[in-house]
């Protein structure tokens, strides 16, 4: 429930923090030549260098190693890695690692080596041992015949996590996080938020933590349960115990609700067990996930309903609650179900759901008024685009054959992938020829703008970060530019920047936890007869622009 309320007071909070907290140091982008830039693969140390690099990553991250060996385009060197990752896939499939084995043997198929993946296990076997067990996948759901909307809180949990105490002005408090869930599966899996198990995954929690549920009509008794995976980009978690669920509900699709369908959201509320409350669907597309969109609801929400199912009439699961805004009533969002079944397979082999990302930030390409692929901005140097050689203004419009009209689709298809995986990719470059390329996938840092922040020049930076495009006008004064181009919508176009404003970037400080960026400009601005004024400027260091 604390969720949306950082998304939405961040910004105030950390303006406040800017221009009431001494700057104590500013952090220095990288100069040009710190930049990491594209190996030049014709010079041959460079190409000595990288076979090294190559070799050592294979014993590391054999994927990426095949990645970076067809980059290279030396046959010796990818023949060496693709047969190095088919002995690995091999290995997995002997030890039965099935989520291993696929990421191995797709990003084999992908590299052009489906020869060598078919002989270690076919398509349909791999598909069929890997899907196989996965927790509400393929499966009925409701164990038990259900007659009306109230005899669905049986397959929801009230979820305890005892963290122990917390010590506060000399006492001793009980520090508790109370959520919600419910069954998908009759051997006892049940979904939740992670952020009401965050304490217990979180590696620098360093306190007492348990997790324990308790059954819609047993309020005494605390049933021990583990957590499988979690996922802290979209907010959900798998948990596991030992119990024969009284009712296990059937995940729907979420894209079949519309707004003013009925809908019944089942949880916690204050730790009121089995509270159900009943609403309609007020949006389908709300931009509070950084990598794609949520479900608006106007069901009663309070603290406690984290987690719980959001169910259609039918008793379907269409969503899950997540976040509801204390200050205004009937203000409440849910998760679309189909993220959940995405998630699933990640979540159920265990540990962190890593969420992909190749470097980039853009928006939707439109020809005309119809969107038409994603439209690349800035690219990360060093990223998996800059490697794979993608620029600015090439438009990506397919992803291992599956079209990409939009930033949203593109969204759509990478929850489809995690992290140490190899994807095609259809791009169209700005004087209109058609290419392909192999992206290996990274991890979506945290922030992604404090990232690029340190990898680029800052004339370079600025632009995903702030939405300006500047050149050097000094070779005395580094921070000293004139603002070539301005971003439609970006927060400098909001502050009133344009183009041929010169400019000088005269502070910068990060908050703390690294995930918002403040500057101080002074800027001589022409509508205004070049007086020059300090502008402070502060942006987020996430967006759903990064992929």
């Amino acid at each position: 429930m604390k969720k949306i309320n950082r998304l939405i007071f961040a910004l105030s909070i950390a303006f406040a923090i800017f221009y009431n907290v001494s700057c104590k140091s500013n952090p220095v982008s990288p100069s040009e030549e710190q930049v990491e830039k594209t190996p030049d693969y014709t010079q041959e140390d460079v190409k000595k260098a990288e076979i090294e690099r190559i070799n050592m990553l294979l014993q590391t991250d054999p994927v990426q190693g095949l990645w970076r060996s067809v980059l290279l385009n030396d046959p010796e060197n990818i023949e060496y890695a693709s047969n190095y990752l088919r002995d690995v896939a091999l290995a997995s499939n002997e030890h039965k690692e099935y989520d291993k084995l696929y990421k191995e043997y797709n990003s084999l198929v992908t590299a052009g080596f489906k020869d060598k993946a078919e002989k270690i296990i076919s398509r349909q076997e791999l598909d069929s041992l890997y899907f196989q067990n996965i927790p509400g996948f393929g499966k009925s759901g409701n164990t038990g015949k259900k007659d009306s909307v109230s005899e669905y809180v049986d397959g929801t949990v009230t979820i305890w996590v005892d963290l122990g105490f917390k010590v506060q002005n000399g006492m001793g408090y009980a520090d508790r996080v109370i959520g919600s869930g419910f069954f998908i599966d009759d051997r006892g899996y049940i979904i939740t938020n992670h952020h009401v198990i965050a304490d217990i995954v979180n590696p620098k929690y360093e306190g007492y933590g348990r997790v324990y549920i308790k059954l819609a009509h047993d309020e005494e008794t605390r049933i021990p349960a583990k957590v499988i995976g979690w996922d802290a980009v979209h907010d959900l978690a798998l948990l596991k115990t030992e119990v024969t669920p009284p009712y296990v509900f059937t995940l729907g699709a979420s894209n079949n609700l519309k707004v003013g369908d009925k809908i019944y959201c089942i949880g916690s509320p204050l730790g009121l067990e089995s509270t159900l409350t009943s609403g309609v669907v007020s949006s389908t597309d709300r931009k509070l996930f950084t990598t794609g969109s949520v479900m608006q609801i106007d069901a009663a929400i309070n603290s406690g309903n984290s987690g719980g199912p959001c169910v259609d009439s039918n008793g379907k699961v269409q969503a899950i609650v997540f976040a509801g805004v204390l200050q205004h009533q009937g203000l409440n969002f849910a998760i679309p179900v189909e993220y959940l079944k995405q998630d699933l397979p990640f979540l159920y082999y265990g540990g962190k759901r890593g969420v992909a990302w190749v470097g980039g930030f853009g928006k939707t390409y439109r020809y005309g008024k119809t969107p038409a692929g994603l439209e690349i901005y800035y690219v990360t140097p060093g990223s998996p685009l800059a490697r794979a050689g993608l620029k600015e203004k090439d438009v990506i419009t397919a992803i291992d054959g599956k079209k990409v009209t939009s930033l949203e689709t593109l969204q759509a298809i990478m929850r489809d992938y995690v992290p140490g995986m190899i994807v095609n990719c259809n791009y169209k470059t700005e004087d209109g020829t058609h290419k392909e390329a192999l992206l290996y996938l990274n991890e979506r840092p945290k922030y992604p703008g404090y990232t690029v922040y340190q990898s680029d020049i800052a004339a370079n930076s600025f632009y995903p970060l702030f939405g300006i495009k500047m050149a050097n006008t000094s070779t005395i004064f580094k921070n000293q530019y004139i603002i070539t181009e301005v971003m439609k919508g970006s927060t400098a176009d909001e502050s009133g920047f344009s183009e041929n404003d010169p400019i000088t970037v005269a502070k910068t400080q990060f908050s703390d936890e690294k995930n918002a960026l403040f500057c101080e400009f002074l800027i001589k601005r022409r509508v205004k007869g070049y007086l020059e004024v300090s502008v402070g400027v502060g942006t987020m260091l996430d967006s759903t622009y990064y992929f």
